[in-house]
């Protein structure tokens, strides 16, 4: 094959490999029952007028599977960041005991444990329209290159290709996604 359909196959599979790794990051969000530093993840306090991630003030740590505890490395920084975690609106309420801030994660209702699967689902459908465009964009880039001349057969090889490594990466979105449906419905 050509050098650029090597690129362009090359270049198709990196983009899928980070489709791919933005799912499984979407997924860390998405919480399952069992605390976990990542829950807070999203969330910035102000930071001496600026807006800094939580994990950059504070020390966050899982002591069990229900509880969370955040410890800020300055004693002042204790009521903002408490402040920020119910601006976040992310179920939690925090109490702050003086030296750190304690979050208890509630057990998931059913209803709330579908809400999440619905979510998870939502993010791997969005992976797959990414991998999905990747692939077209690739079969585009060797359209191209068969109207400049490069031979059909390479061409017509290198769009298989590009195929196997959609249903490869299909599939490996189809997993991720039933694993994290197992984690969330597992009472």
């Amino acid at each position: 094959m050509t050098e650029e359909i090597d690129f362009i196959l090359d270049s198709a599979k990196e983009s899928m490999n980070n489709s791919i790794a933005h799912l499984e990051k979407e997924f860390l969000n998405i919480r399952a029952g069992k605390a976990s530093p990542a829950m807070l993840g999203g969330i910035f306090v102000d930071y001496y007028g600026s807006q800094t991630p939580l994990s950059q003030v504070a020390n966050i740590n899982v002591p069990d599977a229900r509880t969370i505890t955040v410890q800020p490395w300055e004693k002042n920084m204790l009521q903002p960041i408490e402040k920020a975690i119910m601006i976040a609106n992310i179920g939690f309420n925090p109490m702050n005991n003086g030296d750190n801030i304690i979050i208890s994660v509630p057990p998931l209702t059913e209803e709330r444990r579908r809400d999440l699967v619905k979510q998870a689902k939502s993010e791997a459908e969005d992976a797959k329209i990414g991998i999905r465009n990747v692939r077209k964009d690739a079969n585009t880039d060797i359209k191209k290159l068969e109207k400049e001349g490069t031979s059909e057969d390479i061409c017509k090889s290198a769009e298989e290709e590009v195929q196997n490594l959609t249903n490869s990466y299909v599939k490996k979105i189809d997993d991720l996604l039933a694993a994290k449906e197992a984690e969330i419905m597992k009472v």
